[in-house]
């Protein structure tokens, strides 16, 4: 690290323009090139998967997006008036006109007869397109949505509207204000931490370039590899928060050594060899943490992991790299005027003793707080543990599932359109079933014949559609529409119930295949298989952390404490979750609307970013006990004097975190603001709660047995290397570690 530091502080202009050739690079060639995103949930294997590919091979003319174009009437009018209908028409026409549009079927045709409400105020036209939504090209969608909304505009009080994929894609991606917003409310937050505009200038540099290179990579890597919409706002999620953390820990240390009169070059290059390798290893494990998702077999989910863990990659190479170079174009700047003044007057500040509590007023508190946990241990963990056990209750009531058009904002003509569908046709009229059905055999016929029959009289069905039977006859597909809505849990229940007991009593004795598909069926397997296989990644995770801290601090109950803080702090993000969306408490305040499950995919997102967060500050927070007790071998000590000096960066990098992920409540996407409060939820607790009060407790109860490893264990672990090799902490300090470790067995 010292090696690619001084190279970076030499050449610095080099390295800037590097960084600089980079990102307007990919910018560049992302405009060119634009995205193509791959909202796909489907799951091979499972049975809504099985009817997707039945579908396909048995109505190719339809395999295309199938989008919705929604009018209603003037109060008082029907949309059968003569004025509407041929103005609607007109329109209809027009867009089946359009390039890549395959069918349109009006409510004005003779198959069309069921598509006007019952008071006859809303109607609505289905347009199939010749291609699925990420292969259309924008220009087409956006004239279809055009030449319909013009409509509006010559009959007075005609109310026009579109839903569909296509339709949404060419809202364009949500996310611009939020990742603004969070860039300003860190410059202020660090404006206060540093009284440097310079100082507070760099990490938001290093975050822009690192998370701008990263998502425009990521955009160019989207015509290559399935990724959804919503990557490019869980990457700036992620790679925001890391960035600027990481960049704030380097400047923090080099400014440090500024003010102990270090020459410029070596404190920065110290500090990239300090700071910069704690970097390295966290980053290192938050990407190793989101690659993990990739263990869970399921491809929406790979794109995201390999997304994420780009964007963070770069953050993390600007934080060694970029920053000092930057480091060495501003010199002594990072300093405040007042701080350059006092050191040119006064000289460089002397250490002061480690937890000194008059050493400064802000290290005075933190040393102040330490000396507290050091004298109520227990009083503080059993509090700790009564907030976390409340904020984790919710979690006991968790359903995963999926947002749909429905959550959109009020203002989006999806939104609208799923509205207008809702009130003329019923709520479960946005997700309808479909009945897959094979019939192989001559008796298979009357079979589905009777089939039909009893769904139409199963509880949770409001209506059930015509027979449409596929070229050939031994494919027929039937369009059941639930009485509830696609959220609801009932019409999880509605799937479950045809499932296991209708379809599989129409089918004995006989050869009649039936299989449950739709998007709704669709996005419940899809939730099912990742409530199946979250104790999976889950285990990974907490496995990966475990081994990781154990080789880097050479302790048993290090990484053990530190696997149950992971999940204590994950639990209670999904208990807020919960509360807030899913029970619907302050849902208002945030302009969510009703009440939704946790989107499926979010809880395996969230704990590999939980997992690297906390990772981070156990880092941060143990690398200086583990430090402190290798030196003098005192607990009491370590544990003090590891939490007075860690906890104000470990505060002040939370506080930005916070700042950031709530800044994602303004991205308008509802995955955006679940993760965003769920992870500034997280954070809260983790630093102010979890490793700042309950970690530094329990290593008081625990006493020296904190750092207790078998011998033997101890000889076949590599050792990993987190701080320099001429620090207290060091591999040369191997003997003293095992001379310690021999009497480290019980509590103080």
């Amino acid at each position: 690290m010292a090696a690619l530091a001084r190279f970076c502080f030499r050449h610095r202009f080099v390295v800037l323009l590097l960084w600089v050739c980079a990102l307007l690079g990919t910018a560049v060639a992302a405009q060119a090139a634009g995205s193509r995103w791959a909202n796909d949930f489907e799951l091979p294997g499972t049975e809504s998967a099985e009817a997707v590919d039945l579908l396909r091979a048995s109505f190719p003319q339809t395999s295309g997006d199938t989008d919705s174009v929604v009018w209603r009437a003037p109060e008082g009018d029907s949309v059968r008036d003569p004025q509407i209908r041929a103005r609607m028409t007109e329109a209809l026409a027009g867009i089946a006109g359009v390039p890549q549009v395959g069918r349109v079927v009006g409510p004005y045709a003779a198959e069309g007869g069921g598509q006007i409400s019952e008071d006859g105020r809303i109607a609505y036209a289905q347009v199939t397109f010749t291609e699925q939504a990420m292969n259309l090209e924008k220009e087409n969608v956006e004239e279809v949505v055009d030449t319909a909304q013009a409509a509006a505009g010559d009959v007075d009080g005609l109310q026009v509207e579109l839903g569909g994929e296509a339709i949404q894609a060419v809202q364009g991606a949500p996310g611009g204000l939020a990742e603004v917003t969070g860039i300003v409310a860190a410059a202020v937050i660090l404006s206060i931490a540093f009284g440097s505009l310079f100082a507070m200038l760099l990490p938001i540099v290093c975050a822009v370039f690192g998370i701008g290179t990263g998502l425009m990579t990521v955009t160019l890597l989207s015509h290559t590899t399935d990724f959804a919409e919503a990557t490019t706002l869980l990457g700036s999620l992620i790679g925001l928060g890391v960035s600027i953390d990481y960049a704030l820990f380097i400047v923090t240390r080099h400014r440090t050594g500024l003010h102990r009169g270090m020459p410029v070059e070596d404190s920065a290059v110290r500090a990239l060899d300090t700071a910069g390798r704690a970097v390295l290893f966290a980053g290192g494990t938050v990407c190793v943490a989101l690659l993990g998702m990739i263990a869970l077999g399921i491809s929406f989910l790979n794109g995201v992991a390999i997304a994420a863990s780009l964007t963070v990659l770069l953050g993390v190479a600007a934080s060694v790299t970029l920053l000092p170079a930057l480091l060495g174009i501003l010199q002594t700047r990072v300093l405040s005027r007042r701080q350059r003044r006092s050191l040119a007057e006064h000289g460089p500040e002397h250490a002061p003793e480690p937890g000194d509590p008059a050493a400064g007023e802000a290290a005075g508190r933190a040393a102040r707080w330490a000396l507290l946990v050091q004298r109520r241990p227990r009083l503080l963990a059993s509090l700790a543990v009564v907030v976390i056990a409340i904020v984790s209750l919710p979690l006991l009531s968790l359903r995963l599932g999926t947002t749909d058009q429905g959550n959109h904002q009020e203002s989006k003509t999806t939104r609208k359109a799923y509205d207008l569908l809702a009130d003329g046709f019923g709520p479960g009229f946005n997700g309808p079933l479909q009945l897959v059905a094979e019939t192989p055999g001559k008796a298979d016929t009357p079979a589905l014949s009777r089939l039909i029959t009893r769904v139409s009289r199963t509880e949770g069905v409001a209506e059930v559609g015509t027979p449409a039977p596929a070229p050939g006859g031994r494919i027929t597909v039937v369009q059941v529409v639930p009485d509830s809505a696609p959220q609801d849990e009932a019409t999880d229940q509605l799937i479950d119930r045809l499932r296991d007991d209708v379809i599989p009593a129409a089918q004995e004795g006989t050869s009649l295949d039936v299989h449950v598909g739709g998007v709704t069926a669709i996005n419940k397997d899809f939730a099912s298989v990742i409530t199946g296989k979250l104790p999976l990644f889950v285990g990974i995770i907490v496995a990966l952390g475990f081994v990781l801290l154990l080789v880097a601090f050479r302790s048993l109950v290090v990484p053990l404490t530190a696997a149950v803080m992971n999940l204590l702090a994950a639990a209670a993000a999904f208990g807020a979750l919960v509360a807030i969306f899913q029970w619907g408490w302050g849902s208002d305040l945030f302009g969510l609307g009703r009440e939704v499950p946790i989107t499926a995919f979010l809880p395996v997102i969230m704990l590999a970013m939980l997992f690297g967060l906390s990772m981070d500050y156990q880092v941060f927070l143990v690398s200086r006990m583990h430090e402190e007790w290798v030196h003098h071998g005192d607990n009491a000590r370590a544990v003090r004097v590891g939490l007075a000096e860690s906890s104000r960066v470990i505060n002040a990098a939370a506080l930005i975190m916070i700042c950031v992920f709530s800044a994602f409540v303004l991205s308008g996407d509802l995955e955006g603001v679940m993760a965003g409060i769920g992870l500034a939820g997280a954070v809260a607790l983790d630093a102010f709660v979890i490793r700042t009060m309950l970690v530094p407790a329990l290593m008081h109860l625990i006493g020296p047995a904190n750092w207790w490893l078998p011998t033997w264990l101890d000889r076949h672990l590599p050792h990993l290397a987190v701080e320099p090799r001429d620090t207290p902490g060091g591999p040369e300090a191997e003997p003293r570690r095992e001379e310690l470790a021999k009497t480290a067995g019980g509590p103080e």
